[in-house]
């Protein structure tokens, strides 16, 4: 007889439980928010009284201390803004520094020479920088690769030449134009209120942060991305390069010149030296330094750049540079040869950048570790 199997009764699969999803480390928030963090701590910064040997002469949140940092905070924006032209879309311009000097000359004339308020200069000064720019913009972009960077380095030296030659005495010519300080609120006014100058650049640093990062997630960054890459690709979706190059160089220009302001307060004045090549090429190693076309990595090359260009300066003139032999003594006293020197050293061994600094270490670190037997 064959023997009869009994049917078992199936039951129903039941639908998978998703596993609950892991909560993120402390570190992975970190990671995540760190911009955030950072830009808080620098907001507090003022009330730390902490004194770091070698760093500053000075606590922390001394006036000198702050002034520094103001001007590293400005400098770190500038370069950001320079960024989207050079880093993000690919056109190198040697007259950048003129639209800077718009916000600078601008701002101070109207105050100064007019007596308009703080607010309404800024506005104006900020508004005729961008005018000139996309209309100077739309006439250097009619041409591209060096060319491009000629144009726009002979309308730089043009701006630079009229602010010598002084026109209707307005910019003082070579001895600069000093700041009427009666035409600012009182907050902004004596080294008692370096503090509130100081959360300015700030406020500053964190819109051009800010601006970029939108700009960069927009279907137009994705834009300035691919003319950078290859400008032909763009003209065959059908695309316009031009009027994208138009809105990234005038766009850059207005930060720029919003950055002129602010380096005004700071400065207290005007001087020629805003409005000359020397300062556009500063902005381009900058960017170069802490890394074209990343988030930050111009941000780090402004700050680092601007620091040590201050510190190198009161070093060269220190008596332990001055008790030196003098074949070392006179290159180590000019800051310009130093900084030179760090920056071919760090084009050398960090050709990305300060941003590609992590990337590259942890690279070495997995090299170097030893792979364990199994």
């Amino acid at each position: 007889m064959t023997a009869t199997q009994t049917p078992v009764a199936q039951t129903p699969d039941r639908p998978a439980v998703p596993p609950a999803p892991a909560r993120p480390t402390a570190f992975a928030l970190v990671k995540r928010f760190w911009p955030v963090v950072a830009f808080v701590l620098l907001a507090v910064l003022p009330y730390s009284g902490i004194t770091i040997p070698g760093l500053f002469d000075g606590p922390i949140n001394s006036p000198g201390a702050l002034q520094v940092l103001a001007l590293c905070l400005v400098f770190g924006g500038l370069a950001a803004g320079y960024d989207l032209l050079f880093g993000r879309t690919g056109l190198l311009s040697f007259g950048h520094a003129l639209y800077f000097a718009l916000g600078v000359y601008g701002t101070d004339i109207l105050i100064t020479k007019y007596g308009y308020p703080l607010p309404l200069a800024a506005l104006l000064a900020v508004l005729f920088a961008t005018t000139v720019a996309t209309a100077l913009g739309a006439v250097a972009l009619r041409v591209h690769g060096i060319a491009f960077s000629m144009v726009t380095l002979a309308f730089g030296q043009v701006g630079a030449i009229l602010v010598a030659r002084d026109p209707g005495g307005l910019t003082g010519g070579e001895e600069g134009l000093s700041l009427d300080a009666s035409g600012l609120p009182d907050g902004l006014v004596g080294v008692v209120n370096t503090v509130n100058l100081y959360w300015i650049a700030l406020a500053y640093l964190g819109l051009v942060v800010v601006v970029l990062h939108r700009v960069a997630q927009s279907p137009t960054g994705r834009v300035f991305a691919g003319l950078r890459d290859d400008e032909r690709r763009i003209g065959v979706l059908g695309l316009d390069p031009y009027r994208f190059k138009l809105v990234s160089f005038t766009l850059s220009s207005a930060l720029a010149a919003l950055g002129g302001v602010v380096y005004l307060l700071l400065a207290a004045g005007a001087s020629p030296h805003v409005a000359s090549s020397d300062l556009t090429l500063t902005l381009l190693v900058m960017v170069v330094l802490g890394g074209p076309g990343t988030r930050f990595g111009p941000v780090l090359g402004g700050v680092l750049f601007t620091y040590l260009d201050h510190r190198l300066t009161d070093f060269g003139a220190s008596d332990a540079v001055d008790s030196l032999p003098g074949v070392l003594a006179g290159p180590l006293s000019q800051p310009l040869f130093v900084l030179g020197t760090i920056f071919i050293l760090a084009v050398y061994f960090f050709p990305g950048g300060l941003a590609g600094l992590g990337t590259r270490l942890s690279a070495l670190r997995r090299a170097v570790t030893p792979t364990p037997r199994p």
